[in-house]
């Protein structure tokens, strides 16, 4: 009986991640990360491709818009506009719990 071993990482928001590290990690090509730079759907640090670093937040974003891309169709403009209204949602339920500890 053979036996499969998983490896992973975990990844937090003070490690970053190269674009070929954040390609491999979403399984897609990295020309589909350049798309979502490009769509503004992720912000790269550095100037140059080949030195983009991706922050950890950015690995979340990146498997949303291939989920919303792939599972549901949605085009980059529309994976770009969810992603910022998700985040709003999250953001806005976060400073309702707080609120709420304070009542």
């Amino acid at each position: 009986m053979s036996e499969k071993v998983l490896t992973g990482l975990i990844v937090n928001e003070d490690m970053t991640l190269t674009l070929a590290e954040l390609s491999r990690a979403c399984c897609v090509h990295a020309e589909w990360i350049v798309a979502l730079v490009d769509e503004g759907i992720l912000e790269p640090q550095g100037d140059v491709r080949t030195g983009w670093r991706f922050s950890g937040p950015s690995l979340r974003r990146a498997r949303m818009a291939v989920h919303l891309q792939q599972d549901l169709g949605v085009n980059l403009a529309g994976a770009a506009l969810a992603l910022d209204l998700m985040e709003e949602l999250e953001s806005l339920r976060r400073r309702v719990q707080l609120l709420e500890r304070d009542i």
